[in-house]
């Protein structure tokens, strides 16, 4: 039996990596992002699914699918990160820990990237680190599950 369960949910345009902005976003292919994170797992004997949508609307609906399925959640909301209000309620909703994630360091780029309207409704945040933010932000959320199942 795993461990966890936890779902990686990927929003706009993470589908186009490997070919989009390489100098900001590096040359690796989501699926090859998703193949560490589950190498990673495997260490932990987590359960993991991925899920991918260009659609707020996708992403919200998952979200709500994950209720009573799934521990915890990685999270890179990509652009809905600075906006999406709807995204924000849709994570308060479900109220499963979820680490926020960001291939380059939002901090600093342009300045409408430095809002996230979703970090007060996520346990953390993980950014800057390229494909290595996704194990950063496993582990840390597999510290705040162990912490809340001792606790």
């Amino acid at each position: 039996m795993e461990k966890f369960r936890i779902a990686v949910i990927n929003g706009p345009n993470l589908d186009m990596l490997g070919t989009r902005e390489k100098d900001i976003y590096g040359t690796k292919r989501l699926q090859d992002i998703d193949e560490e994170i589950l190498r990673e797992a495997e260490k932990y004997d987590l359960g993991l699914t991925f899920f991918q949508s260009n659609s707020e609307g996708g992403l919200i609906d998952y979200l709500h699918g994950c209720v009573g399925k799934i521990d915890g959640i990685v999270l890179n909301a990509g652009a809905y990160t600075h906006y999406s209000i709807a995204l924000r309620d849709a994570i308060a909703a479900v109220n499963i820990p979820t680490v926020e994630v960001h291939l380059s360091n939002i901090y600093k780029r342009e300045e409408f990237r430095h809002t996230s309207v979703i970090a007060p409704v996520c346990v953390g945040q993980i950014s800057g680190f390229g494909a290595y933010s996704y194990i950063l932000a496993l582990r840390a959320l597999l510290e705040t599950l162990d912490d809340s199942k001792s606790s």
